[in-house]
């Protein structure tokens, strides 16, 4: 499966679904005050199916109603295959009910729940467990772990000391989670949420990168795209050294287009919702692609960028 010499990494999508009518885990993940204990009984469970904190790394929550998606980054076998054996057997589904009753300080919580890793639904071989193990370790985790798993579990840390004084406060310690999507910024990050950010003197809306963004950018970037990537980069994980070379590298003789496109895409991918003009505007302005910026803002429209 694997080499002798390179570490087994693999990575599997884990559905959840209640089947009880009140009680919805997108909008109980969405909640500030409600998200960190959902994350606490995901974690939980997590290390019960693999026997250790550490086994199984949750790098993303995605919110898809009615399901909530946990994608998972498996680093040793061993630890995949516990997980794999917790599954197939019940046992992690029935921790993860446990824990979210315990959590949720609620009667009951039963789930519905599916694995997936790729295009396979591994679901339909959990008795062929060499064959589970080969598809999650073809797939490669394909971001970074969110700034909002980082938070959360140095938030989850800061619960479990203060419960074991007085359980009533755990939830009130978390409240530095103040948004349902977003990560909290830290001081002088360029991540805090604006609804409008000013350029040459105008109040544009701080919207989300379009697919036409993406496009304009790739084009008339051109050669500077990888100073606009190391100007990203600052308060973007999945851009830090040496992504942007190693880029350059592999879509050498793709061209500038698709070497830009693909670092913004990267950088799309593993801000979500963070991924915003006013980001990218700041990165061009940094770089002098004050022509490209204004093509963004629609302030002209058929000038290219040098």
């Amino acid at each position: 499966m694997a080499g002798s010499c390179a570490p087994w990494i693999g990575s599997a999508y884990l559905f959840l679904q209640s089947t009880c009518k009140t009680i919805v885990l997108p909008s109980l993940y969405e909640s500030s005050q409600k998200k960190p204990s959902v994350f606490k009984a995901l974690t939980l469970a997590l290390a019960d199916s693999t026997g250790s904190m550490n086994g199984a790394e949750i790098l993303k929550v995605h919110c898809s109603h009615p399901h909530l998606i946990v994608q998972l980054k498996f680093l040793k076998q061993e630890n995949c295959r516990r997980f794999l054996r917790s599954y197939r057997e019940g046992a992690l589904q029935e921790s993860l009910q446990n824990h979210l009753q315990l959590s949720l300080a609620t009667t009951t919580v039963s789930l519905e729940t599916e694995l997936k890793a790729g295009n396979e639904h591994l679901d339909k071989m959990l008795k062929d467990e060499d064959r589970c193990l080969e598809c999650i370790y073809r797939e490669k985790p394909d971001r970074l772990r969110d700034e909002e798993i980082t938070e959360l579990e140095e938030c989850l840390k800061s619960l479990i000391v203060h419960e074991s004084v007085n359980n009533n406060v755990a939830v009130k310690d978390c409240a530095s989670l103040n948004s349902p999507s977003l990560p909290r910024p830290s001081p002088g990050s360029s991540l805090s949420p604006q609804v409008t950010f000013v350029f040459q003197g105008q109040q544009f809306a701080n919207r989300t990168l379009t697919p036409d963004d993406h496009q304009k950018f790739a084009k008339l970037v051109s050669k500077k795209w990888k100073q606009v990537g190391r100007s990203l980069q600052k308060n973007c994980r999945a851009l830090r050294d040496p992504v942007i070379d190693n880029l350059a590298l592999e879509y050498d003789r793709e061209g500038l287009y698709e070497q830009a496109y693909q670092m913004l895409l990267r950088f799309i991918h593993s801000e979500g919702k963070k991924a915003t003009i006013a980001r990218l505007i700041a990165a061009l302005e940094e770089n002098s692609l004050i022509s490209l910026a204004e093509e963004l803002l629609g302030l002209h429209s058929n000038e290219d960028c040098s």
